[in-house]
């Protein structure tokens, strides 16, 4: 029984100051209502700590000092979070689907650069160390013959050089940039001795890569995975989404003016974002038969038409990349801009490809009639399809060049040997031309178009100019770009040791690009997106395509025959054939049977197909939980509308 000396405790700790009825009083309870609670627990200890010792209540008493202490540590930790501030800013004034994409900048940031500390530690520095005498090192036994495989003169440059040279080797990788540790032809020892302990360089150079790789899959997998569980619940049951943020969604604790401006922000642009999609899903809900017809038709022509873009994109990119390879080398050397435009040819390419598309599939979506969460989600689908399989076939068109040549071309090193002695660190080259194109292109349109346009709308009064108005910040569009940046990474750090540092720089800038492009040439988006959704929804195609990045590094590591001029896997035919070699030197021949035995096919089958089980389990495991919720909610409302409890 509650008396009124504690009914008043309980209403100051709830934050009300009025009375309330018994039936506002369960709400409180129901709606998960935090002070509620902290008063019956702080009623609840007191009544335990009465009979106990000294020994006892000092006990009790230091470790509530001690989680005290911590818990204000990790309060003064949140003020060491990179962009803490500037993300709650943006928040408050944009809405949390706009905080959204800079918290998954962030995210970025700090993945590559432990990317970068990875293939620092365990790569470049072992073997920058060995160069200056501190460790003794030896080199691939292959570098003693004549072969002609062993042939490779990097493009440097000697004697007087202009200016533009270097400029045009910042941009393209080739000439001091091609022999630096960078790229892969750096990495030219076989081991590195540590007094008498022998460190295997390919072995760390490969298991580097699986290491990088298993680290990014298993982090975006927790956040993938803890995101789909906010996400079932959110959608669950809008009501609750609802009452949680009128009831439960203030902080009482914020004190100061400002941040109390950015809360109240944040919350409207949320209510606004759950009403807007229940306003469309009633909208869809009353379409007549005739009307669904008309759009399942008009949305199966629009599809075509999608369909036909990709493969036009497709098409024009594989062309230009077997036209850039075939004339890039034999260019003329005197016109340095005609060679790196043909150089660049590519990345050009891919570049309109991947501007003029979306506008394509931005425009179409329209007349589509979707929801603008599933509207954000499909354009997406579609940009991120076109993005990462515009590297696939750029990939394919460089290893048609490299390894799918006929005649005598490839005899005897297995590959291409006259147009690419060290394919590893062209196909470096081209990862890092793309990265570098990427961001000069984002620098580009924030110089170029979005500021004058802001320009142009402020302080021209033509109707023309008005009626493209302000812009808004495109979430899905500007998400594409780093994702897009982020596969590059990802399959260029093999060849490209270093990449993972230019890509940390890279998004380093673009976080305050973006945050300049936003503030000062952007309006409110006019249909804000749920941020809960957003999140999960940005780490999932994320993780696609990392899992797209597997298969053109799996190909090389596994499939094409390594450089024999240069590297570190100059004395196997595949970089993969390391690691049995290994398995031979190292194992005994019952390991070596186990292991073997878990590579082949006969263990691969059956492990797939317990694999897809477990995932049928955790799917109708969700789906359960998912039941389950809605029936405790249900029995939450009859208990709500018994009158037996007013």
């Amino acid at each position: 029984k509650i008396t009124d000396s504690e009914h008043s405790q309980c209403l100051f700790a709830a934050g009300r100051l009025h009375p309330v009825t018994w039936s506002e009083k369960l709400f409180l309870v129901l709606s998960n209502n935090s002070g509620f609670y902290f008063w019956i627990l702080r009623a609840t200890e007191k009544a335990d700590t009465e009979d106990l010792s000294r020994w006892e209540k000092w006990r009790i008493t230091s470790n509530k000092s001690w989680k005290k202490t911590l818990s204000e540590i990790k309060d003064l930790t949140s003020y060491l979070v990179l962009w803490q501030r500037d993300i709650r800013s943006i928040e408050g004034k944009f809405g949390a689907g706009v905080q959204s994409y800079f918290s998954f900048l962030r995210f970025l940031v700090l993945l590559n650069f432990i990317i970068f500390i990875i293939m620092f530690s365990f790569v470049t520095l072992p073997i920058i160390i060995s160069k200056y005498g501190i460790f003794n090192m030896t080199f691939p036994a292959f570098l003693l013959t004549d072969d002609i495989c062993t042939i490779y003169e990097p493009s440097t440059n000697e004697g007087l050089v202009y200016f533009y040279t270097y400029l045009n080797d910042l941009l393209s990788g080739t000439g001091f940039l091609e022999v630096t540790s960078l790229f892969y032809g750096y990495y030219s020892i076989d081991a590195v001795w540590i007094s008498i302990m022998k460190y295997n360089f390919p072995l760390a150079y490969l298991l580097a890569t699986f290491a990088y790789l298993a680290l990014s899959f298993c982090w975006l997998l927790k956040g993938s995975v803890e995101g789909f569980k906010n996400h079932l619940v959110h959608d669950a049951d809008p009501f609750q989404s609802y009452c949680n943020k009128v009831f439960a969604g203030w902080d009482f604790c914020i004190t100061d003016p400002s941040a109390a401006r950015l809360k109240y922000r944040s919350l409207k642009y949320e209510l606004q974002t759950d009403l807007q999609e229940e306003k469309l899903k009633r909208k869809i809900a009353e379409r007549t038969t005739k009307e669904k017809q008309r759009i399942y038709s008009l949305r199966i022509f629009i599809n075509i038409i999608v369909l036909a873009v990709l493969l036009g994109c497709f098409y024009s990119i594989y062309r230009v990349t077997v036209f850039s390879q075939e004339n890039s080398s034999g260019a003329d050397n005197d016109n340095s801009l005609v060679n790196l435009f043909v150089q660049y040819l590519p990345s050009v390419v891919i570049t309109a490809a991947n501007f003029i598309a979306p506008l394509i599939f931005s425009f179409l979506i329209r007349l589509e009639d979707y929801t603008p969460a599933f509207e954000i989600k499909l354009t997406l689908l579609r940009c991120v399809f076109l993005r990462l399989a515009s590297i696939g076939v750029l990939l394919l068109s460089l290893w048609s060049q490299i390894a799918g040549c006929g005649g005598d071309k490839c005899k005897p090193c297995g590959y291409n040997y006259k147009l690419y002695p060290c394919w590893e660190t062209d196909v470096g080259q081209e990862m890092y031309k793309l990265m570098i194109f990427d961001f000069i292109v984002i620098l580009a349109m924030a110089l170029f178009v979005d500021f004058p346009r802001k320009l142009l709308v402020t302080h021209c009064s033509c109707k023309l100019v008005q009626m493209f108005g302000y812009k808004e910040f495109e979430i899905s569009g500007n998400v594409l770009e780093i994702i897009y940046g982020q596969t590059i990474c990802w399959i260029g750090t093999f060849f490209s040791p270093l990449l993972p540092a230019i890509a940390t720089i890279k998004y380093f800038i673009i976080f305050y690009i973006k945050k300049i492009v936003l503030i000062h040439t952007c309006k409110s988006a006019a249909r804000p997106i749920r941020a809960s959704s957003s999140n999960f929804f940005f780490l999932v195609v994320l993780l696609i395509g990392l899992l797209l990045a597997f298969v053109p590094l799996a190909v090389s590591i596994a499939h094409i025959p390594s450089s024999k001029a240069c590297g570190v896997f100059r004395n196997v035919n595949t970089s993969w054939e390391v690691i049995p070699n290994l398995i031979l030197d190292k194992f005994s021949k019952g390991w070596q049977q186990f292991l073997f035995g878990i590579a082949s096919e006969a263990f691969a089958v059956p492990f797939f197909v317990i694999l897809c089980i477990i995932v049928f389990y955790v799917v109708a495991l969700a789906r359960a939980h998912k039941r389950v919720i809605e029936q405790l909610r249900e029995q939450l409302v009859l208990v709500r509308s018994d009158p037996t409890l007013h």
